[in-house]
C-alpha cells in the first residue's frame, strides 16, 4: 500500500444507523474505502439491532446499546481473522443494520378466487382481505434467507413475498380444516386465528415473527352466497309449511308484474303447504261470520268464486278483522285455488 493511499484513508470511529422514514428493514453502514479503528463506537439503537459479515460470512450480532469495537467485543471476528490479542489496528468489515420495528397494517389478499374443498358445499371459491404485523427478530437468518448483500432492504421488497406466503397458507390450512367454511365465515376472528397459527412457523423461517394476523372481508362467489341465504331463510321459517308460505310471498309480487303470472303461480303450490294451520282455522272462522259493510254477493253460483272471496278477505281486513300479513297469506291461498 502506498503512503498516499494510507493517509487519504479515513478511519470510522463510530458506526450508528439513524433511520430516516418508514419502511427501511435492512441498511449496509457505507464503509467504501474506509476502515473501522480499533475500539470504534458501535451505537445501536432501540428497535435496532447489526451484524458485522466478513468475507460473506456472518460475525457478531449487537442487540441495542453503545459497544466498544475490540477483540472481545467482537469474538467470531476475532476468530475468523485470526487476530492475536494484541490486536490494535484498523480493520475492514460489512456492518448490516436491521429494524427490528413492528411493521404495522400491512395488507394481505387474494387477487384471484381461492378454491377451498368444504364438507358442506364440496367445494368452494372466495376472496378474502385484510392485515397483518410482524417484526424482524433474527437478523441473521433474514440477512441469508431475504435481504442478502444489498444496499438496503425495504418493506415493499419483501410484501410479495409475504403476501404469497399468506394465500398459499391460507389455502392449504383452511382446506385441511375441520371446521366448516360457514363457521368459519361467520366469525372472521376465527378464520384469522387458525391462519395465524398457520402463518407463525413459516415467517419465522424468514427470521420474522408475525405481530397479529387479521381477516376484515370475505367476498363469496353469487351462487354460494344464494345458497347460504336459502339456508338461512329455511332457519328462520322453521319448517316445511313456513318456508313455503315465504316462497309464494316473495314470488307474487314478481308473478304480478307479468301477465299471467298469478296464474302460472298457483299451479307449483298447494293449499296445505300455502296456509299454516293455525292461520288457516282463524281464516276459515273469519269467512264464516257474516262480514260488516259487505258488498252485494254476486250470483249465486258465483258466491264460490275468487272475486267473492277475495271481496270478503278485503272486507275482513277493512273491519280489522283479520291482519295485512293473514289477508296476504290468504289471497296468496287463493290464487293458487284458482289455478288448482
Amino acid at each position: 500500500m502506498s503512503l498516499f493511499s494510507f493517509i487519504s484513508k479515513q478511519f470510522i470511529d463510530i458506526l450508528e444507523w439513524q433511520e430516516e422514514g418508514d419502511g427501511v428493514l435492512a441498511w449496509r453502514y457505507p464503509m467504501q474505502d474506509n476502515e473501522i479503528q480499533y475500539g470504534a463506537s458501535l451505537t445501536v439503537r432501540e428497535s435496532q439491532m447489526a451484524v458485522f459479515i466478513n468475507e460473506g460470512k456472518i460475525a457478531d450480532v449487537f442487540g441495542p446499546g453503545m459497544h466498544k469495537l475490540t477483540t472481545q467485543t467482537l469474538p467470531v471476528l476475532t476468530y475468523l481473522k485470526n487476530w492475536d490479542k494484541l490486536f490494535e489496528s484498523p480493520f475492514k468489515s460489512d456492518l448490516v443494520f436491521f429494524s427490528t420495528r413492528l411493521q404495522l397494517g400491512r395488507k394481505w389478499g387474494t387477487p384471484q378466487p381461492v378454491t377451498l374443498r368444504d364438507k358442506d358445499f364440496g367445494m368452494v371459491r372466495l376472496r378474502a382481505f385484510g392485515i397483518y404485523s410482524y417484526r424482524i427478530t433474527d437478523p441473521k437468518l433474514f440477512y441469508t434467507e431475504v435481504s442478502g448483500t444489498r444496499e438496503r432492504y425495504t418493506v415493499d421488497d419483501v410484501e410479495q413475498q409475504l403476501r404469497n406466503l399468506v394465500v398459499s397458507t391460507m389455502a392449504s390450512t383452511l382446506g385441511g380444516s375441520a371446521v366448516p367454511f360457514l363457521d368459519m365465515a361467520a366469525n372472521q376472528g376465527l378464520m384469522g386465528d387458525t391462519i395465524y397459527s398457520a402463518l407463525t412457523p413459516a415467517f419465522a423461517r424468514y427470521g420474522l415473527a408475525l405481530d397479529s394476523f387479521a381477516v376484515e372481508s370475505i367476498s363469496l362467489p353469487e351462487e354460494l352466497q344464494k345458497a347460504i341465504d336459502k339456508r338461512i331463510a329455511i332457519g328462520m321459517a322453521g319448517d316445511l309449511n313456513q318456508y313455503t308460505r315465504y316462497q309464494a310471498a316473495e314470488a307474487i309480487p314478481l308473478a304480478a308484474q307479468n301477465e299471467g303470472g298469478l296464474a302460472g303461480l298457483g299451479a307449483a303450490l298447494s293449499a296445505g303447504l300455502g296456509v299454516g294451520q293455525v292461520m288457516g282455522q282463524a281464516i276459515q272462522q273469519s269467512l264464516a261470520a257474516p262480514a260488516p259493510a259487505a258488498p252485494a254477493a254476486p250470483a249465486a253460483d258465483a258466491s264460490d268464486s275468487p272475486q267473492a272471496k277475495l271481496a270478503q278477505l278485503k272486507s275482513l281486513l277493512d273491519g280489522g278483522l283479520i291482519t295485512q300479513a293473514d289477508y296476504d297469506t290468504a289471497k296468496a291461498d287463493v290464487l293458487r285455488k284458482l289455478v288448482g
